[in-house]
């Protein structure tokens, strides 16, 4: 790629031609700040926050769409630039609803962070009327406070162009300007996913999700209660950022240690259910295959996909696994399964889980998700209220010791830690399916055709005598692409994985929060997948039909994958839902 040279600051600066001024400074580790860009995503230029003085040019110019040419000359940082990227915060701050002390953002908001580098106190704003503190609290999953909103669209945008959902945009004009549905329809009235990433993406307050905190601390003080937690795969990835940690860092034993000391009676394994997930999935998909069932298969771990399945390919609800989600499924076990065991009534037994997810608050309250005449999970938090709830407690999180799960529900395999990122759940399935089909032991367990970033992954495997095409998709704009070529005839597969989110639930909604500058140039999907796949192959167990809890489970509850009581505890139904309809 050609590349040309410009000057940024009075330093050389070599670029691929094409390069914006803010890629350009990158390079020169010259850092522009911006509120509104996310690459290839929101490329607008609206907040005005990256303007620099370019020579020649008769005023300040917006570096994230302004692309370079040879020569030209830059300045990030002269009297001119940083009084006006000033005066533009003094004015989103003078609508702006600045009870920071109580924010969920407090310490973690870009808004916030900027006004402390430029110097912008809590006075001296220009005198206007402030935006309206309207409360959207509709949707089960989500609250919206537009009267944080700085109107950085960049909610709208991920919701449009990779989700392809679009529920959500900009409304009214000028001072009335604000972010919302079609026809002030409340979230929860829409077609909205629940997927959580517009949250994710939010620099302020606006958006949060619908914090339980309170309800399962006052849980677990009940002394009635018998309250057990369950931790999710891409939680142990992610929730050391909460806490100063490198992105990366597998924290599960802190994890496990702090749950423990937050006062849960016992601590398991989401792992355990994933294997207990692949048992049932892969003998499902073995019996479609070999009795002219429904194909593709497509998998329902993902609730966001589930419900955007239901929502905008109704038609395709027959393709999906009946199995529920790793998650109910450890809700019904242990409301059957542990409370037979440990002489419980399940409904003293008080189910949490702790999920990268924002849509698993919409998942526990679907219908048939009861299979013992109680709720089969009863909280969910996402890994940023767990971190709220660690600090809540009085934890000083990185000096608790690294502790294990408790038994028998704790227990998982290395197929089970990666269904946290895209292409685990094919690669956990495929290496039980193949296993079963050719009753060999697999030469390798590691199937690299399903593993990366990549937004859609194919891939052909010859098991027993037959090619088995698969296909893997995260990202619902990426679902779409996949089934629209499948529906026209395009594409023909066996097997296919779908993941709400982009890169799997390694980036769900509930993860983390990371600053526009971090998503834009750091990898944090792949470092995070690190963590899951180093935690598979350290595993002494990688294949979910070796899992000794799982065999015992089957051997004296379950009976085998698919029987009447498993079927009974473990799958579920669809709804073919219209656009519109919640």
């Amino acid at each position: 790629m050609e590349n040309i040279t410009i000057k940024i600051n009075g330093i050389e600066v070599s670029a691929p031609k094409g390069s914006t001024i803010l890629e350009a400074a990158r390079l020169a580790h010259i850092e522009i700040p911006t509120l509104c860009f996310l690459k290839e995503i929101n490329e607008i230029g609206a907040c005005r926050m990256c303007v620099v003085e370019v020579k020649g040019a008769k005023s300040l110019v917006v570096s994230c769409v302004y692309p370079i040419n040879e020569g030209m000359e830059v300045w990030t940082n002269t009297p001119k630039v940083l009084s006006s990227r000033k005066k533009t915060l003094q004015l989103l701050l003078s609508n702006h609803n600045r009870s920071c002390l109580s924010c969920v953002r407090s310490g973690n908001c870009e808004l916030q962070q900027m006004a402390r580098e430029l110097g912008v106190e809590d006075e001296g704003y220009y005198d206007g009327d402030l935006t309206p503190s309207e409360i959207d609290d509709s949707a089960v999953h989500m609250i919206r406070d537009n009267s944080k909103c700085i109107l950085c669209r960049r909610c709208a945008a991920v919701c449009e162009k990779v989700q392809n959902i679009g529920v959500i945009g900009a409304n009214e004009r000028g001072f009335a300007t604000f972010i919302g549905s079609a026809f002030n329809m409340g979230l929860g009235e829409t077609s909205c996913v629940s997927c959580g990433q517009c949250i994710a993406v939010c620099p302020t307050g606006a958006l949060q999700e619908k914090s339980q905190i309170d309800e399962v601390l006052a849980a677990i003080a009940d002394p009635a209660k018998h309250v057990i937690v369950q931790t999710a795969p891409a939680v142990r990835a992610a929730l050391g950022e909460e806490f100063g940690y490198p992105i990366g860092t597998n924290t599960e034993g802190k994890m496990a240690a702090a749950l423990r000391r937050i006062g849960f009676d016992k601590v398991f394994d989401t792992n355990f259910s994933a294997d207990l997930t692949i048992m049932e999935e892969a003998h499902e998909f073995i019996g479609r295959v070999q009795n002219g069932g429904k194909l593709p298969m497509i998998t329902s771990c993902s609730p966001g996909w589930i419900k955007y399945c239901e929502h905008y390919f109704p038609d395709m609800t027959e393709n999906l696994s009946s199995c529920k989600s790793p998650q109910q499924m450890f809700g019904a076990i242990a409301k059957s399964y542990y409370a037979q065991k440990m002489n419980l009534d399940p409904k003293d037994i008080v189910s949490v889980s702790i999920m990268p997810c924002t849509a698993k608050k919409f998942e526990v309250q679907r219908p048939d998700q009861a299979a013992n005449g109680v709720p089969d999970v009863d909280y969910t938090l996402t890994t940023r209220e767990l971190a709220r709830m660690i600090r809540k407690v009085g934890l000083r999180f990185q000096n608790l010791p690294d502790e294990g799960f408790d038994a028998p529900l704790g227990l998982g395999t290395g197929a089970a830690v990666i269904f946290g990122t895209t292409g685990g759940v094919m690669e956990a399935a495929l290496r039980t399916a193949v296993e079963t089909l050719t009753g060999e032991e697999l030469a390798s367990l590691d199937f690299n055709d399903v593993r990366g970033m990549e937004g859609i992954k194919e891939a052909t495997y010859s098991v027993a005598g037959m090619d088995v095409k698969v296909a893997v998709a995260s990202g619902l704009g990426n679902a779409k692409k996949l089934l629209d070529k499948v529906k026209s005839g395009e594409a023909d597969y066996h097997f296919i994985e779908i993941m709400g989110c982009p890169g799997g639930c390694i980036n769900g909604g509930g993860q983390p929060q990371q600053p526009g500058y971090v998503r834009n140039t750091v990898d944090i999907r792949g470092l995070r997948a690190k963590v899951l796949y180093d935690s598979d192959k350290g595993n002494p167990i990688r294949k979910s039909h070796e899992n000794p809890a799982i065999i015992e489970l089957y051997d004296t509850y379950l009976g085998r994958p698919g029987s009447e009581k498993a079927h009974h505890l473990l799958h579920t139904t669809y709804i073919k839902r219209r656009i519109n309809e919640i």
